[in-house]
């Protein structure tokens, strides 16, 4: 979906395919059908912008053969779908029974990392819409933050830093401008915005940058007026952001709210906790962390890595933070100018919600896909943008 921003400039609106766990190109093409396809109709649009998310396997395919990835470019036109940016942070395994901690490997300090990113950046420059010339890929915050060193931490500013200069040079080849963005998310070694300011002004180079995540913004109690203002006085680029909502919870002390929060403690993903005490920001690295005595302070509000659907908050006693993104949005595109042209809705987390809210068919996930859409397209244009046909 794309939309006019009063200044002229084309923001993007797109949704993560990361829901639909596929990583082979046969399951990606199956996607787009079973999928994505239904849920642009239901838009009633002719055009659906997608945020594509390419396994390792799937991407090492399409690299190394072009026909392969000319066959996917067809099939997204065919099918009234279109690609201006993949979600490069997990590199597999993201529909396996048990993700958790293994979703922050292979990280920037890895080889491995940084050939896939460059396979992604090839990639995607093939699949960008003839009309469209910038592209967006956004990728891990550099590690997990245990056993990340000084250096690993020089291993993954080398990495990065050749990354740079690959865009460059793919710049150069094919006149398509792609960007990478950290996305900073609670545990990791750049958990925050202010904690991504060293590290991407060191690289110092206008093709990285940040992805900013509502859900990890909110999680993490940033206000989002204070970080993007500091993004924005420290000169780093806002490559996309990942509209999502966090789970809320005001009175964590509560009986009922534990039992309530203890619905969406599930095996998948990991799920991490903070508060806001008068002492600073205090965590867990899960959901059952927190619950479990007294692991985590509850005289103030608790916030879950859980990426709720944006259009329906939990039931009481528990909400989400779309108040959040919607501040979030406010700032990024209800300004004179966007600090960022790419959206992404990202609710990757319908199949680990508790058992009566999962979708239990195809179609039904379709229909939240597509409400999720139309939420976000109603609040930009609320914001005075225009969708376009």
């Amino acid at each position: 979906m794309r939309f006019r921003h009063p200044d002229g400039s084309t923001v993007h609106l797109a949704y993560c395919t990361n829901v639909h766990p596929a990583e082979t190109l046969d399951g990606i093409l199956a996607q787009l059908r079973d999928h994505c396809e239904p849920v642009r109709r239901r838009l009633g649009r002719d055009r659906l912008g997608i945020g594509l998310w390419l396994a390792r396997d799937a991407a090492h395919a399409l690299v190394t053969d072009p026909s392969a990835l000319r066959g996917l470019r067809t099939e997204l036109e065919h099918r009234g779908l279109e690609v201006v940016t993949l979600n490069g942070f997990p590199y597999e395994g993201f529909g396996a029974e048990e993700v958790k901690y293994r979703v922050y490997q292979p990280d920037w300090a890895d080889p491995e990392r940084l050939a896939h990113t460059t396979d992604l950046a090839r990639v995607l420059a093939q699949l960008l819409p003839d009309d469209v010339t910038e592209g967006s890929i956004s990728t891990l915050p550099l590690a997990w933050r245990t056993a990340y060193d000084q250096e690993r931490a020089t291993a993954a500013h080398t990495a990065l830093t050749t990354l740079a200069e690959r865009l460059d040079a793919l710049h150069e080849l094919t006149g398509r401008s792609l960007r990478i963005g950290l996305e900073p998310e609670p545990g990791c070694t750049v958990e925050t915005t202010r904690d991504a300011l060293a590290p991407l002004t060191a690289i110092g180079h206008d093709r990285i940058g940040i992805c900013v995540d509502t859900c990890h913004l909110a999680t993490s109690f940033e206000d989002p007026h204070t970080a993007l203002d500091a993004l924005a006085q420290a000169r780093v680029p806002i490559v996309k952001s990942q509209l999502s909502a966090a789970l809320h919870a005001e009175h964590p002390h509560l009986p009922e709210v534990r039992a309530a929060l203890a619905a969406f403690d599930e095996p998948r993903f990991l799920h991490q906790t903070r508060t806001l005490t008068a002492a600073g920001l205090r965590g867990t690295d899960d959901l059952d962390e927190a619950l479990a005595g007294d692991a985590l302070p509850d005289a103030s509000p608790w916030r879950a890595h859980f990426h709720v659907p944006l259009h329906a908050a939990p039931a009481a006693p528990l909400t989400s933070t779309l108040p959040v993104l919607r501040a979030a949005l406010t700032r990024l595109v209800g300004g004179p100018h966007p600090l960022t042209h790419h959206l992404e809705v990202e609710t990757y987390t319908w199949q680990a919600l508790p058992p009566e809210l999962r979708p239990r068919a195809r179609a039904q996930l379709a229909d939240g896909i597509a409400a999720e859409l139309t939420l976000a397209r109603d609040l930009l244009t609320d914001l005075g943008l225009k969708e376009l046909p």
